[in-house]
């Protein structure tokens, strides 16, 4: 779908490459944790990882993100579980940003809400 910009499910990508790609990283939200990695082609959101239950007010701006979770919900890939969403499955979107959005529930910048077991924002690792 992506007329609609919401191209957020693609094929899963090649294994990581890269010294970033190879890092497990994680996004925090209201006491939820969903983790992942780079890939070549974008981002893999993994298998267990949580996501906020309710969009923000905000994501009404966005049709992406509202797009890419009804989406998601629809093919089985989130499923609610009590008070959040759960990833059945591992998930690529095609940046950083497109995963943390589904995460968080609303817009999000995957540079910064990305992070590694050092609290290393996936910028600064993108940096060094």
């Amino acid at each position: 779908m992506p007329v609609l910009g919401a191209d957020a499910l693609l094929p899963i990508g090649s294994m990581p490459t890269g010294r970033a790609e190879k890092q497990i990283l994680v996004c925090e939200i209201k006491g939820l944790k969903a983790t992942g990695h780079l890939t070549p082609t974008g981002f893999v959101v993994l298998k267990g990882s949580q996501a906020v239950l309710n969009e923000r007010a905000s994501a009404n701006q966005y049709p992406y993100t509202i797009a890419s979770r009804r989406r998601l919900i629809e093919d089985g890939t989130l499923i609610e579980d009590g008070a959040r969403l759960k990833c059945t499955r591992d998930s690529e979107f095609s940046s950083p940003s497109a995963a943390a959005t589904v995460v968080h529930g609303g817009s999000a910048n995957g540079l910064l809400a990305w992070k590694n077991e050092d609290g290393r924002t996936l910028k600064e690792l993108e940096a060094v």
